[in-house]
């Protein structure tokens, strides 16, 4: 984890945090910076002005006629625009010295997201990706209690919606499982074998991903946006037992030899079960943004962090187009035949 650089100017007073993008996301993010104690909403940009403004009355804040001008009366920003605009806004905020939250993913590129890493260490600035299920009281039970994983299966799965399609469901939905085994396996990956397909998009609506990891741990991953249930789920098998986590229900089970009731006629297995009522993750990432922007508490989702899940999302890509053109010329190669 990267350690943020407290700002002695900022002690004792509110962060004030700019929202740039006034869409789904920016709106629950400026509701949250609103009501938090650490933060002051200073305003709301986006290329729609009617948007941000709907949005600025909702939250109490006012519309910037401009990104610079937003930039000039924020201490950090949100970037919280469609994924496309993240390097580039992001890079503006940074170089005017501005701490950022930018969403998933970090970038566009590794090439991106290395130099938002660097312009964050040259400054002294925060830089924290919107990874928002680490802040999850889920992931922080699994965390507590796996810390050897063999085998993870992740499903993520959604009903249809516009929003989002502007990149594929890798970037979208199946990055918050990446950047979340990721953090639970402490080993680099080996490989990854992909297949996906575009369907009611121009990027891949489905997606199947087997992620193998040098260290043996190996990590099933499925993410759809065109399902007709929600459901997110993540099954663990390591060598303190299995765990089973529902993210929806925000419950957990967790099968072992440490915690929980005994299990007659299982051999000294312990079932140990754990659920949360009102765990607010987004205000938990905020609370967590303001600490290192005010008191130079570490970034929990650094760059480091938000290039690894990005490299991990873009190797899951490559695995499925290389996966596409080998099946394209075998299909060639049999007409021939």
């Amino acid at each position: 984890m990267m350690q943020a650089r407290s700002d002695g100017a900022m002690a004792g007073r509110r962060l004030r945090v700019g929202i740039a993008g006034a869409g789904h996301f920016g709106r629950y993010h400026a509701l949250k910076v609103a009501a938090s104690t650490r933060e002051a909403l200073s305003g709301i940009y986006d290329p729609d002005h009617a948007r941000a403004e709907n949005v600025g009355q909702e939250a109490g804040g006012a519309p910037a006629l401009s990104y610079a001008r937003l930039l000039e009366v924020s201490d950090a920003i949100v970037v919280a625009a469609p994924a496309e605009y993240h390097f580039d806004l992001a890079q503006q905020a940074l170089e005017a010295g501005r701490h950022v939250l930018v969403e998933k993913p970090i970038a566009a590129t590794l090439e991106q997201a290395d130099r938002l890493a660097a312009l964050a260490t040259g400054h002294g600035l925060v830089l924290q990706v919107g990874h928002l299920l680490r802040y999850s009281a889920e992931h922080r039970a699994i965390t507590e209690r796996i810390t050897r994983p063999l085998y993870i299966e992740a499903t993520r799965i959604a009903p249809y919606k516009p929003r989002g399609t502007d990149v594929s469901v890798i970037l979208d939905l199946m990055i918050h499982d990446l950047d979340l085994v990721l953090a639970i396996v402490d080993s680099p990956i080996a490989s990854v074998d992909a297949l996906g397909a575009a369907v009611s998009s121009e990027h891949e609506d489905i997606a199947n991903a087997r992620v193998r990891f040098e260290n043996g741990c190996v990590a099933t991953i499925t993410a759809s946006r065109i399902s007709l249930k929600t459901e997110r789920r993540m099954r663990l098998f390591s060598q303190e037992g299995y765990l089973s986590a529902d993210f929806m229900r925000r419950e957990l089970t967790m099968i072992g030899r440490k915690s929980g009731l005994p299990l007659p006629g299982t051999g000294g297995f312990r079932r140990q079960s754990v659920t949360w009522n009102d765990h607010d993750t987004l205000a938990a990432e905020h609370e967590a943004f303001a600490a290192s922007c005010l008191d130079g508490a570490p970034v929990l989702v650094d760059a480091q962090a938000g290039r690894r899940a990005l490299a991990a999302a873009l190797a899951v890509g490559q695995s499925i187009a290389d996966t596409r053109a080998r099946m394209e010329v075998s299909g060639l190669l049999q007409g021939v035949d």
